[in-house]
């Protein structure tokens, strides 16, 4: 999008750090209303740019420029937040009537699912996942003239990635601008209208989003007479999926549709479902996983509730839902870490399942990159080619010098990188696979499905990556969090129409009970009168609650009483802010 001042302006801008050259002489602006994503490798300087952005780093030469009066929010990777409450966090110290009657803000605490969250909990007690989406509602609700958020999507759900990218698209405010660091593909292509790629100390500019960074890529590498390498064979390989894959995706990017089709018209399909599929067969046999009448409970909570689910040799199975629904328990169900409640998971006998977890863990950290590859196996056969383990390494991102690091000294992109490889070359008929784009570049993530294209065996995948999902796997399930397991013939959009339903479904019966309160106005005036003073009492209840619990901190069992006197308290004025918010829309 042409504009004609710039919010912010990088000249000739360098930094190192020590003898590593980050940056160099680069030269680059946002404008009002522009949408940039951010792509790159690990340690290219991604993070790096936006914080010479913000002013949070200075650089060696050159200069960083803002527009007088510029107001900034900003998301960086951890999520960090001042200590206190969600309330605080999000709309800060104002009377709850000055933030409660503005639909723009109720949009963002309704969207990001902070309701559930409960706007009293402490910041210091919540998981990654709400203290990420706290974070985001902090930045949206300021209306600031740009958006800066360092990997927006971690720990969201399909649903909440959804969400946002369509609150990003639809910003309030046309001039608004937003400048996202993000390796969700589908993101990028959904919100951006320009990419920049960090790569080699510049900051590369592309028109639209991911889908035509691939194709400028790919045009640039035949260009540069590199036709036959393996980097530009990926690339055209991605391209294709992109131009057969989904039609919601095919009419998104803004490109050179020829050129596209031109550029793509000898590279095969994907792979061939039918060819890996016999050859899993033959590996696995006819049975892998049967889950007969699974019950299993959490404490109080029924994640799965008489369950029955086939898995086959050769499936290729993606599990979506929303956050809590037991994606990560019915994973570690088949991989035989927990029991269920009540029911049978009947496992092949020729399975050998590989399980990759969230968690980075059993790395050998007094080895390095290389010699923790060649400690499971030095050569591999990939698609029927005889690999070396140096070669594996660098298919995954693990260039010659890099492979001679201590695995202690590798960051969290690089150690998710080798865990994968490793399990990769222990050679498993079955995969597991929670959250495997975590912390991956966008060409680790395209060089891992190229290798997953020609892998026979079973896949079952939990990711809150759709590009993912709809990329390498052939079917889809969701757990909604009824207990139950649905097939999704329709993928990821059948889930999240489904959702969708569900939701209007709740706002019908609310919006009922509305119209019904707003019959009487000056009955509901009162209890909202009533509502305001009973909050404003549990406030001064709770206040005197934690004065009483810091004078007596040393006697544990009056602590205890009184922590459980605190807990039934907040959900009291929980459920009263509750009311008072349903029955202030009336009016």
């Amino acid at each position: 999008m042409a504009t004609s001042v710039n919010l912010v302006n990088l000249e000739n801008v360098s930094k190192a750090y020590a003898t590593t050259t980050v940056f160099d002489s680069v030269s680059l602006g946002i404008g009002a209303g522009e949408r940039i994503g951010v792509v790159g490798r690990n340690g290219d300087g991604k993070s790096t740019l936006l914080k010479l952005m913000l002013g949070l780093e200075q650089p060696d030469s050159g200069r960083v420029t803002r527009t007088g009066g510029l107001t900034i929010a900003h998301v960086d990777q951890r999520g960090l937040l001042a200590a206190g409450t969600v309330r605080s966090a999000v709309v800060g110290d104002g009377a709850e009537h000055e933030w409660a009657g503005d639909a723009a803000v109720r949009e963002v605490l309704s969207g990001l699912g902070l309701a559930t969250v409960g706007l009293d909990a402490d910041i210091a007690r919540l998981s990654g996942g709400e203290r990420r989406r706290v974070a985001l509602a902090g930045a949206l609700v300021q209306q600031a003239d740009l958006l800066v958020l360092d990997e927006p999507t971690n720990h969201l759900d399909v649903e909440g990635i959804t969400w946002l990218a369509n609150y990003l698209v639809a910003l309030p405010n046309s001039q608004r601008a937003l400048i996202a660091v993000t390796h969700d593909r589908w993101f990028l292509d959904a919100v951006c209208l320009r990419t920049w790629e960090v790569a080699d100390h510049q900051v590369n500019q592309f028109s639209g989003g991911y889908a035509a960074y691939v194709l400028a890529r790919a045009e640039r590498s035949r260009q540069a007479d590199a036709s036959e390498s393996r980097r530009q064979n990926l690339l055209r390989k991605e391209l294709a999926w992109l131009r057969r894959g989904p039609p919601a995706r095919t009419s998104k990017p803004q490109f050179r549709i020829d050129a596209a089709e031109a550029l793509i018209a000898d590279v095969p399909p994907a792979r061939s479902s039918v060819q890996l599929r016999a050859l899993s067969q033959r590996r696995l046999g006819r049975s892998v996983y049967d889950v007969e009448d699974v019950t299993m409970t959490v404490g109080d909570r029924v994640l799965l509730d008489n369950v029955t689910w086939h898995v086959g040799p050769g499936d290729r199975i993606g599990i979506i839902g929303v956050n809590g629904s037991g994606k990560t328990h019915l994973l570690r169900l088949l991989a035989g870490e927990l029991q269920p409640t009540s029911g049978t998971v009947t496992i092949g006998q020729t399975v050998q399942a590989a399980h990759l977890s969230q968690e980075v863990v059993e790395l050998p950290e007094g080895l390095r990159v290389l010699e923790a590859v060649q400690q499971v196996r030095t050569t591999a056969e990939i698609a029927g080619v005889e690999l070396s383990a140096t070669q594996l390494a660098e298919r995954f991102g693990f260039a010659n010098e890099k492979q001679w690091t201590p695995v202690a000294d590798l960051s969290g992109g690089e150690r998710r990188r080798l865990q994968l490889l490793r399990l990769l070359l222990a050679q498993p008929n079955v995969l597991l696979l929670d959250e495997p784009t975590n912390d991956l570049d966008t060409d680790t993530l395209a060089a891992l499905e190229d290798l997953l294209d020609s892998w026979a065996g079973t896949l079952v995948v939990v990711s809150h990556d759709r590009y993912l999902i709809e990329r390498i796997c052939d079917s889809t399930v969701a757990l909604v969090g009824d207990g139950s397991v649905a097939a999704l013939p329709g993928g990821v959009e059948e889930y999240l129409a489904r959702r969708a339903a569900l939701g209007a479904d709740v706002t019908a019966v609310t919006t009922a009970e509305r119209r019904d309160r707003k019959g009487d106005s000056r009955a509901a005036r009162k209890e909202l009168t009533r509502l305001e003073r009973q909050i404003a009492t549990l406030d001064k209840r709770e206040k005197a609650i934690h004065d009483t619990m810091a004078e007596q901190a040393t006697d544990f069992a009056r602590v205890a009483e009184l922590d459980a006197e605190l807990r039934g308290l907040i959900a009291e004025r929980e459920s009263a802010e509750q009311s008072w918010l349903e029955l202030s829309e009336a009016f």
